[in-house]
Parts: C-alpha cells; structure tokens; sequence
C-alpha cells in the first residue's frame, strides 16, 4: 500500500466550492490568529454564515478577482483570493494577494505552495503585494520563502476594538 499522499491540482473556484472555502478561511482564521486577534471574534466566526457571504461575493463575480482552490484527493484543502492592489498608496496596476488559506489539517503537505505557485503564474503585474499580520510569523516565514520582502509599509487593523498591526509584503518580478 502506498502511504505517499495525493498531489495538490490547483484549479478556478467555482460557486460549489463556497461550503469547503467557508470552512477553511474560519478555521484557518481560528488556528493562524489564535493568540493576535481577540478570541471572542475567532469564537463567534461562523462557517454557515461565511459560506452564505462567499455564495454572495461568487455571485457577484468580479472579473477582476481570481479565486483558487487547491485540491488534494478530491477535496479542497486550501483556498486563494488576489485581484488589483487596493490601496492608493500605490499604483492600480500592482497585483494583491486578499487571502491565502490552508485548512489547518492540510498545512505542510504543500498546499499553500501549489496555491502561491500558482497564483504567481497567473500575475503579470510588476508587483505582488500582500498585508500579513504583524505577528504571524509562520505566515511571514511562509511569504518570505516565496520570494515576498516587507516593504515598509504599516497599518492597524481593528478587530473588536483591538487594534492589530499589519505589516506589507511585496515581491517584484
């Protein structure tokens, strides 16, 4: 018997997908901020609701936004969202990567690099940007592995009245 696990495919997300990138971008939110957000939120996160929300984005289908998921053995395992940098701080022409999630059982199996590779084949603007919490640092260490820098650039993010300090991550071509 072979114990090797299944390859991760990367492919477009569908409307389908929403129930399994609702549970993943909760409990991923839920394991990642455990500790740097406030707990009552992570608590309060529903993956019920989030699944109606991600229906409502995917219905409106942005054609500017890309989502992905990743896929091992027929399930989604892993979930990315990027599309145009947001900010005007800089140039709309640079790329931003909104989210990038695997399910907390799935990290380490090379999910979130099918997904990064991926999404990074699929760029062709001359940045990619990404805001990652300060103090994430399996996440920083994950970004900088992918060739992302922090540029310098920081910002607060309010989570309950708490305010959580976000740090830029950029990677040129």
């Amino acid at each position: 018997m072979d114990d090797a696990p299944a390859s991760v495919s990367v492919r477009q997300m569908t409307s389908a997908d929403c129930p399994a990138v609702a549970e993943i971008r909760v409990r991923g939110w839920q394991f990642a901020y455990a500790g740097l957000v406030p707990q009552p939120y992570l608590d309060a996160m529903d993956v019920a609701a989030d699944t109606e929300r991600c229906r409502q984005r995917h219905a409106r289908g942005d054609p500017a936004v890309v989502g992905l998921v990743a896929e091992r053995a027929g399930s989604v395992v892993g979930w990315a969202s990027f599309g145009p940098y947001r900010d005007s701080d800089l140039p709309p022409t640079d790329t931003e990567l909104y989210a990038l999630y695997v399910h907390p059982a799935h990290l380490g199996t090379g999910a979130g690099r099918a997904l990064m590779t991926e999404v990074l084949a699929r760029c062709t603007t001359p940045h990619v940007r990404l805001w990652v919490l300060r103090d994430n640092a399996r996440a920083r260490r994950f970004y900088a592995h992918a060739g992302f820098e922090p540029d310098g650039a920081e910002e607060m993010f309010e989570i309950q009245g708490v305010q959580v300090p976000e740090v830029r991550y950029t990677r040129a071509p």
